[in-house]
């Protein structure tokens, strides 16, 4: 199973969880396909996760984008399993500070929350100084992310395997043509 986890007020209808499912399906392997809808809420998005990956019968595959590239770092440590990271989020919970107390959009299929200091919370709870089991991880960043600095990226996850490409943005734009590589992985 590979388990896809999206970023931030993003669904399983992102374009890279459906490119992702599309181009299993082009080869027969739809099956091995997952992405949850993960919850706003930090902490109930990793119990989604584990629940996920305790009921699964081998150890899934992680690919993660942005803050779900956090979140698979988490459960990189507390499984062991395999990751492939697109340009995630580093220490989150610095990064969105700011947005406590305002309204967010989900992406896709609409709908409304209020970010609040308990998602800060939760976040800070979760995050790690260093990445543990960093060989398990391949971290795909490149640096034309408008969104989040590539470099806090590429030092955080500097004992892990990792591929900087120029240009691009937040959405990775080389998706598509990386895929047989984070198969691989």
């Amino acid at each position: 199973m590979i388990i896809y986890i999206h970023g931030f007020n993003s669904s399983s209808l992102s374009t890279k969880a459906q490119v992702l499912k599309q181009w299993l399906a082009s080869r027969n392997r739809v099956q091995e396909w997952f992405s949850p809808d993960l919850p706003h809420r930090p902490a109930e998005a990793m119990a989604t996760l584990i629940k996920l990956i305790e009921a699964a019968q081998e150890p899934p595959k992680l690919v993660g984008s942005s803050l779900g590239g956090f979140y698979a770092t988490h459960l990189v440590a507390k499984f062991g399993l395999k990751a492939v990271l697109i340009n995630p989020a580093v220490h989150p919970a610095l990064l969105l500070r700011s947005l406590a107390g305002t309204t967010q959009q989900f992406w896709y299929g609409g709908g409304s929350y209020t970010f609040t200091q308990e998602h800060v919370n939760e976040l800070e709870a979760l995050d790690q100084l260093a990445p543990a089991n960093p060989e398990k991880m391949l971290v795909m960043l490149e640096n034309g992310d408008e969104t989040l600095d590539w470099r806090d990226a590429a030092a955080y996850y500097r004992q892990s395997h990792q591929l900087i490409f120029q240009g691009g943005d937040h959405s990775f734009t080389r998706f598509q043509d990386i895929l047989e590589l984070i198969d691989r992985f």
